[in-house]
């Protein structure tokens, strides 16, 4: 039976990410994510849809709508029926509209074998929604019959959540010192012809964890930082084939979960992103260098001390009093002003890893594979994620450009590195090379 609403705060304020976020929402654009499990067998939307009303009290802040204060935003505990579960779409991560679908936040699609969730980033980020996404599929599977056990980050959907779980961990771990980086040169944009609203082009690849383990170890380096270079290799080169009279940098957002430096068990945001970037401007690269660049960079750079500095700087900022005396509309308007320079000029793109979806051997025998989809970006450009489960690693390119030079340049790559490739598109295949065939 689920829980009563006393059971949980009536309303959150937003963390630092989710202030971001809610500046940037617009009717065009929202900042949304998906997760996908590929199951062993035909999605039953009943038992979905039960495991769901099961799954949801467990995890309250999950459970909101957004809310438009006078000086800022908030999210408040969603009290209408809901959520439910939806047959999928063939365009996924459609902007959010707060006052549609009785204001919910998340969404959950089946589709044959496929299980999905779309989360409005302002709610969590990727490490939190896995959270919840990993304990609805272990609910699932018991009401299809099967012995699930809440381990490997399942919670028991019968006890309270604990309080840590629903914290802020930025305000826990603010610092005493802040860190304010200055303005980043403008990026290689990575931009081209925009797709009419709103459609969103996918195109998945999908590799052995074992094959690209090796390559990156034969470089010295992760899987992350081997697919961060590729990346970066893939869109020098397109830049190259522009010749532009003078080339710009090529740098990449990478998103950080400070869980692994800040011992936090919340389902809520916890992230910053770093930027490791070849400035062609400086000379040729060799892969196996930027590799290296990527590597040291990331290395130096991505410490506890360090990112410390940068969310105790941004915390501040957001908790200054001449700023919070400010109405949220114009607050909104400054942060989405601050961001296209701070946040969209400075990079050629996204790339986020989630790593190994971990799961028990009773649930691993009924997931076939994980997949992930970004959101369209605030410009016409792709976004890269990846995740893996067993040892099939998802890569998936994701944006509202015609054009799919970066998606299938990237994949070639990893074709010429020896590593073998399965693609899967939702754009229509073009004999003239303008958008990959759905396999290849």
């Amino acid at each position: 039976m689920p829980r009563q609403r006393e059971d949980h705060k009536d309303w959150y304020k937003l963390d630092n990410a989710g202030v971001l976020y809610t500046a940037l929402q617009k009717e065009e654009y929202s900042a949304l994510y998906r997760f996908s499990a590929v199951m062993d067998r035909p999605v039953d939307p009943a038992a979905l849809q039960r495991a769901l009303d099961k799954t949801m009290p467990r995890f309250p802040s999950f459970r909101v709508r957004m809310r438009r204060g006078y000086f800022w935003n908030y999210l408040e505990f969603n009290d209408a029926p809901g959520p439910f579960v939806k047959e999928d779409m063939s365009n996924p991560c459609q902007p959010v509209r707060y006052r549609e679908d009785s204001g919910w936040l998340i969404r959950f699609f089946y589709y044959e074998r496929r299980i999905s969730l779309e989360v409005f980033h302002a709610v969590s980020d990727g490490a939190g929604s896995l959270v919840l996404f990993r304990t609805l599929l272990a609910v699932y599977l018991r009401e299809l019959g099967h012995e699930i056990p809440n381990t490997c980050g399942v919670r028991d959907v019968d006890t309270p959540p604990e309080p840590e779980e629903l914290e802020d961990a930025y305000a826990r771990y603010i610092g005493k010192t802040s860190l304010h980086g200055g303005r980043e040169r403008t990026a290689y944009p990575n931009t081209g012809t925009p797709e009419p609203f709103y459609t969103l082009n996918t195109t998945m690849g999908f590799v052995s964890v074992a094959q690209v383990k090796e390559k990156a170890k034969s470089y010295g380096a992760s899987v992350t930082e081997y697919l961060t270079a590729v990346l970066i290799q893939t869109i020098l080169d397109k830049q190259h084939r522009e010749n532009p009279r003078r080339e710009k940098p090529v740098a990449l957002a990478i998103p950080i979960d400070l869980r692994s430096f800040f011992p936090s068990e919340t389902v809520r945001n916890f992230i910053l992103t770093a930027r490791p970037s070849i400035d062609p401007a400086l000379g040729e690269y060799s892969f196996p260098e930027i590799v290296a660049q990527v590597h040291h960079y990331l290395r130096l750079n991505v410490n506890r001390q360090r990112l410390r500095a940068v969310f105790t700087g941004n915390v501040r900022y957001q908790s200054n009093k001449l700023f919070t005396i400010i109405p949220s509309i114009f607050k909104n308007r400054g942060v989405s002003f601050v961001y296209k320079s701070t946040g969209v000029r400075p990079y050629s793109g996204t790339y986020t890893n989630l790593g190994v979806f971990q799961v028990s051997p009773e649930m691993a025998a009924h997931i076939e594979r994980m997949e992930i989809i970004l959101g369209q970006a605030t410009v016409p450009r792709v976004h890269c994620a990846s995740i893996s489960c067993g040892d099939i690693l998802n890569i998936t390119f994701a944006g509202t450009l015609c054009e799919s030079d970066t998606e299938r340049e990237f994949f070639r790559f990893l074709v010429r590195e020896g590593i073998h490739v399965r693609v899967e598109s939702n754009r229509r295949c073009d004999p003239k090379g303008g958008s990959p065939c759905p396999t290849a």
